[in-house]
């Protein structure tokens, strides 16, 4: 069971981003939202039957999905608990002077599993906090066979998956490591280096507490890269210099690499082109999601272009459609979002709190021996275990 609590806690002391900073966090996170709620419609449809059903423009509106216009999938979910988790993991840290940031995110990720109908030994010990009390994330949304199997076999939340699968089910969830990241070095630039490798370290282990393969848990924490890359303001082809360049220094790296350099030229060649995606694959394999998303950011004019884009291709087109939000959403901000997708998603309210979060946590006042007003509101809301 889980503990009676409210989702909605009155008179807190959350911070509130500048409106800059807001705007690039609730962009990325609800841009990655918009893109998964769009695409999942079609999400097992080739190209040829999702332009027979919606035309020659394929599509471009939300349709009916799991009952609901607007409704995330999976991916969506587990971005949330990755989001959860790693604010955990922060607070944890920034309190008790030590913390396996990994294993707190794998606690978020059986939380998660929970919310599918899974039970789990562990259970008893993780269902807590302010995310699992929404009960709309209890919706099952097609979740990947590959997650469920790896947690429901998880005996130590420290331990990484022992399955050699590099679908893309890591990556599609990691752009909060990155975003957190960002907002827990704000203002300290001497930090930022750091933290970037740190994101891309973590990024590659929370997908590896699900998916074994190097090429699977690499292009998680090249995205978790880029993805902070972008909060910090750097453009898109920058960013995907310096990860390619953080990627070479891992064993392993190769299928990753390729994927990434593929689609940078096939964006700086031949932009904006539908049919050029079958190149890159069908984006159920980590390297080939990324790789799509990616080609569809680094070619587009704004959030829409991109996004449509990289729904409207055979394949995972809710899991491409996500990552090219992600980064698009961080690009371009909140308001390049169309009102017309933000104003019917699903959970919309509880991603930009969640996005706020990650925004401000480099400013929470954490320290034990202060006015615990501000720790204690933390510490309910993302319980340091």
């Amino acid at each position: 069971m889980i503990p009676d609590q409210s989702p909605s806690l009155v008179l807190n002391p959350r911070h509130v981003p500048e409106l800059e900073w807001q705007s690039r966090f609730r962009g990325c996170f609800l841009g990655g939202a918009v893109g998964d709620a769009l695409g999942a419609p079609v999400e097992f449809l080739s190209r040829k039957q999702i332009l027979q059903e919606f035309g020659d423009g394929g599509i471009r509106d939300f349709k009916m999905a799991y009952g609901r216009l607007g409704a995330i999938t999976d991916d969506t979910q587990m971005a949330l608990f990755t989001a959860e988790g790693i604010l955990r993991a922060y607070i944890r840290g920034a309190t008790r002077g030590i913390c396996n940031p990994t294993s707190v995110i794998a606690n978020a990720y059986l939380r998660w599993l929970h919310t599918q109908g899974v039970a789990h030994q562990r259970h008893d010990h993780c269902l807590n906090g302010w995310l699992i009390a929404h009960r709309d994330l209890f919706a099952s949304r097609a979740p990947g066979r590959t997650c469920i199997g790896a947690l429901v076999a998880l005996e130590n939340p420290g331990n990484p998956a022992t399955n050699d699968s590099k679908g893309c089910g890591g990556v599609m969830r990691v752009a909060p490591i990155g975003m957190m990241f960002a907002g827990s070095s704000r203002n300290r630039i001497s930090e930022c280096e750091d933290n970037l490798g740190q994101a891309f370290d973590l990024g590659c282990d929370a997908a590896g507490i699900t998916h074994g393969h190097p090429t699977g848990k690499l292009a998680s924490g090249a995205f978790a890269a880029l993805i902070f890359l972008l909060m910090q303001g750097k453009p898109l082809k920058d960013a995907v210099e310096v990860t390619l360049e953080i990627l070479h220094k891992n064993e392993g790296h190769q299928e990753t690499s390729r994927a990434i350099q593929y689609a940078s030229q096939l964006a700086a060649n031949q932009p904006g082109d539908p049919e050029v995606l079958r190149l890159l694959g069908e984006g159920w394999i980590a390297e080939e999601a990324l790789a799509i998303g990616l080609y569809s950011a680094l070619g587009a004019k704004d959030f829409e272009s991109g996004v449509v884009l990289a729904v409207n291709h055979s394949g995972d087109s809710d899991s491409t459609g996500l990552i090219a939000g992600h980064m698009l959403g961080a690009i371009h901000g909140e308001s390049s979002i169309p009102l017309r997708w933000l104003e019917s998603l699903e959970l919309r309210d509880v991603i930009c709190e969640v996005a706020d979060d990650l925004a401000t946590c480099g400013k929470w006042d954490l320290d034990c021996m202060s006015d615990h007003s501000e720790l204690d509101f933390y510490a309910k809301r993302y319980p340091p275990g």
